[in-house]
């Protein structure tokens, strides 16, 4: 089976608790769930970038969540600004080594972003995101494409196909 249909935070075939970027994705999924937003991970973008955790809040909102988990990772990063665009709240997602306030300067928009940290089991919000309303077609086309991934590996999942079917 496809390995990137079923990377949503080590949920399958894995023994243990996942480590890295997966746990830090699956506690932040964790928080969420409990604050009815649902993310996939792993969505590519209109822009052909890719956001680590993507999802719709019980409003419809979108959020999107960039995972770092080191600090070179975080620092290096000049690609983020392009995720603004296509959510309404843009988080920040540090593993629990990492100091926040590196995330905290001028050059992370403080005051746009938020910031979370997380480890394997559970996540905490530091800084709340500021939304940032993304126009009505802008928000449809989000949606959309959000709900035919799920469906597609929901898909996948209940019903994988032979290994030689191109989907």
């Amino acid at each position: 089976m496809n390995s990137d249909l079923l990377s949503d935070a080590g949920a399958v075939g894995t023994a243990g608790p996942p480590i890295g970027a997966a746990a830090v994705a699956r506690g932040i999924a964790r928080l969420f769930r409990r604050n009815q937003i649902w993310v996939a991970s792993e969505v590519a973008l209109p822009n052909g970038r890719r956001a680590d955790l993507m999802g719709i809040d019980s409003r419809g909102g979108i959020v999107i969540v960039e995972i770092k988990v080191s600090r070179a990772d975080l620092l290096g990063d000049a690609k983020w600004g392009e995720y603004l665009d296509h959510c309404d709240r843009f988080y920040w997602g540090l593993c629990p080594a990492l100091d926040t306030a590196l995330a905290s300067t001028d050059a992370f928009l403080p005051e746009v972003t938020g910031l979370i940290v997380a480890d394997a089991y559970d996540a905490e919000i530091i800084r709340p995101a500021a939304t940032r309303p993304l126009a009505a077609a802008r928000r449809k086309s989000e949606t959309q494409r959000l709900a035919a991934l799920a469906l597609r590996r929901l898909n996948l999942i209940q019903d994988p196909p032979p290994p030689d079917e191109v989907y």
